[in-house]
């Protein structure tokens, strides 16, 4: 009976050490943490710098700065509707599958802020449209803290010496062209503009002619569909630069119900697309356009940061003209973005500063 408990309290005692050794070696082999708001390194959930989304994060870690902030940037956390899920969700900055030697940095740590498109942020936070089905969805975590002023038009831009003067034509007539459609701006807008003229690839290829989502090289196009401005660097939006310098083009009107549509559904806003946009536009041309970029995180980013971040952007307004894009700061409207809650830190900024009461 002696030995039975003598190697009862051995076998006690070797689990208990096991176990400590094991949590020992855990503990020494977890990685301290490099980023992250305690450390005063965040990281924000941008683009290439090329593109409009890396601009801004670019901007955003320049104006922290001086206010000792080092601001660690996700160059890979682009891609339409995927910048606010990778936010919402704290998910990790993961580098390109198959990274080159000249690739940008990857932050080792979870994406705190970051930057999109004010429609997006409205989707994701009401969870509608490209959100819809997504995990989590709604995602009433997510706070604005600014809404900068980016006038962004919905273009339809067809070759002059194809007669066409409505896109209705196309599917009446039966015309085979061919369509380059930037499917991939504006999340669902592009593909609801394509069903209301009767325009999907599958309906285009059936008369006979091509589509594609890119002017990439070698791509044929007279018939061009996309969201663009003055930006010339990403391939996103300098499709329609690239087609005004390379054709003559006509500019059609979007119809007026289906601008009211567009409104209504996707948060847009009518505009006129103004005059010399690109080359041909010699007529103000009704269209939609989109309602701005905007800056933000989740309920999880610190009242004081939220505070510092607003006061930056609004200090180092002068950035956002040095940029490739064509950015605009309004202080009346810089704290709203349709339903999404702005941060509370961000607010007591702009009370203090009056720009809202």
């Amino acid at each position: 009976m002696m030995r039975t408990k003598y190697c009862l309290l051995l076998a006690v005692s070797f689990v208990l050490l096991f176990g400590a050794l094991q949590i020992g070696t855990a503990q020494n082999s977890a990685a301290p943490k490099t980023t992250g708001y305690a450390l005063k390194k965040p990281v924000f959930g941008g683009a290439c710098p090329t593109c409009p989304w890396g601009a801004m994060a670019e901007v955003v870690k320049t104006a922290l700065k001086p206010y000792g902030w080092d601001v660690q940037i996700c160059y890979y956390c682009a891609g339409g509707p995927r910048e606010a899920r990778l936010v919402s969700q704290a998910a990790m900055a993961t580098p390109p599958p198959n990274p080159s030697p000249d690739d940008l940095p990857t932050p080792k740590g979870p994406i705190d802020f970051g930057v999109t498109g004010a429609e997006f942020l409205e989707w994701a936070y009401m969870g509608t449209h490209d959100f819809a089905k997504d995990p989590g969805t709604p995602q009433k975590q997510l706070r604005m803290i600014a809404n900068i002023g980016e006038a962004t038009f919905l273009v339809v831009g067809v070759k002059s010496d194809l007669g066409i003067t409505d896109l209705h034509d196309i599917a009446e007539k039966r015309i085979p062209v061919k369509m380059v459609a930037a499917t991939y701006t504006g999340g669902a807008i592009v593909p609801e503009v394509l069903d209301y003229y009767g325009l999907t690839e599958e309906r285009v290829k059936s008369f006979g002619g091509t589509f594609a989502t890119r002017l990439d090289p070698g791509t044929e196009g007279n018939v061009f569909i996309g969201f663009a401005g003055v930006a010339t660097g990403p391939r996103e939006f300098n499709m329609l630069n690239e087609a005004a310098q390379k054709y003559d083009l006509r500019y059609l009107e979007i119809s007026p119900d289906l601008r009211t549509k567009l409104v209504k559904e996707f948060n847009l806003e009518e505009r006129n697309m103004p005059l010399g946009l690109f080359r041909g536009v010699n007529r103000p041309v009704p269209t939609v356009t989109r309602m701005g970029t905007v800056i933000y995180g989740r309920t999880d980013m610190p009242d004081d940061f939220a505070y510092t971040l607003a006061k930056a952007i609004d200090e180092h307004e002068d950035l956002l003209a040095w940029t490739h894009m064509n950015w605009s700061y309004n202080r009346h409207a810089v704290w709203k973005a349709f339903d999404v809650p702005l941060h509370p830190g961000a607010a007591r900024y702009y009370k203090e500063m009056g720009y809202m009461k």
